[in-house]
């Protein structure tokens, strides 16, 4: 029988702790599209505009911003509840816009929005992209979909029942048909052991860019801890189905979480970037060897990820993985595929 006491997935943010460790940021000039990051307001778990935008500020040549939905973020409250995400959207476009007239448009933040729609509405979430794409103010680019679920239990966030089994929904398939008209991209928060069920999901849908969120978040914790090479086998032969898919492009990052059993955060001090560089480069290796610079792209996860380090060293950690790629490569992996994929600079 499953275990389904819960684990946690994400790893406090303790600034008293992070501020142990500071070094100096490496090739300050390389341009950044931060491809992944969030905006929370819930009481204990708080990342506004002006935390986002001192991040952002602390030495990297940070270009532009892709806003992730952050689940219930601006929510509308009253009527459809469908089209209660509209309100996010709405939201991401307003920090646009404040944080335009404040930087001058460099960094420009929430360049790209992705938001949330049920698309088990099938057909029915055609008006609810109607609305984003006319409250998004030019920024709406896509939809994201948490669909991570295990069976074993443990690793499964209270109240995502419903996660079990979406992916081969008809009705979320049907959903999922519409954003091709639209021209948005699909953004997929899976596990590992799901990446098979969006393979084929991306097989049925060709027409359809599809985002692969944290590399396809590889298990180490719960009942995954102690199985390290176990598990980084079946998630590379996963990806490799994966990506004969020329549809699907991958989020190098996110693996500062808890999921991935690194423990950082169970040190005295933070990790520097040579540290996160040893341990996370044959993740962001496989994934670069195997999908190619053009169909991946660098993602902070803030303030997620901060829970394992600072903005400044994640991005430090970044470059020293790729320093012996060219020119070009570093383009595409830093700034040229975020930007292509989420039409920055439209």
């Amino acid at each position: 029988m499953a275990d389904n006491s819960s684990i946690a997935r994400h790893i406090k943010v303790r600034p008293e702790w992070l501020a142990l460790h500071r070094e100096d940021i490496i090739d300050p000039g390389l341009p950044i599209v931060d491809a992944h990051h969030h905006i929370l307001d819930r009481p204990g778990n708080r990342y506004l505009p002006d935390d986002l935008l001192q991040d952002l500020g602390t030495g990297h040549n940070i270009r532009a911003t892709v806003y992730v939905q952050s689940s219930g973020m601006r929510y509308r409250q009253d009527g459809d509840p469908a089209f209660a995400p509209v309100g996010e959207v709405a939201f991401a476009r307003d920090v646009a816009v404040a944080s335009l007239a404040r930087t001058g448009g460099v960094p420009h933040v929430c360049a790209a929005i992705v938001g949330f729609a049920d698309l088990a509405l099938g057909e029915g979430v055609r008006p609810v992209l109607e609305a984003m794409v006319d409250e998004g103010g030019g920024r709406f680019r896509g939809i994201r979909d948490s669909l991570t679920w295990d069976d074993l239990g443990q690793l499964n966030a209270p109240g995502s029942e419903s996660r079990q089994g979406r992916m081969g929904n008809e009705s979320f398939r049907q959903g999922l048909a519409c954003l091709a008209s639209f021209g948005i991209s699909f953004d997929a928060w899976v596990y590992h052991t799901q990446l098979d069920e969006l393979a084929e999901l991306a097989r049925i849908r060709p027409e359809t860019q599809f985002v692969l969120n944290h590399m396809g978040g590889v298990l180490h914790i719960g009942p995954y801890a102690g199985r390290r090479e176990e598990m980084f086998a079946q998630w590379s032969a996963a990806m490799g189905r994966l990506a004969q898919c020329p549809n699907v492009v991958v989020k190098l990052g996110g693996i500062g979480m808890n999921y991935g059993g690194f423990g950082f955060d169970l040190n005295p001090q933070p990790p520097s970037s040579q540290m996160l560089c040893d341990a996370w480069h044959p993740y962001i290796e496989t994934c670069i060897d195997t999908f190619g610079t053009d169909r991946c792209m660098f993602e902070s996860n803030f303030h997620v990820d901060k829970g394992t380090c600072s903005y400044p060293v994640v991005w430090n950690a970044f470059k020293r993985m790729v320093q012996a790629a060219s020119t070009d490569e570093k383009r595409d992996l830093f700034s040229a595929t975020a930007s292509r994929v989420y039409r920055i600079g439209e």
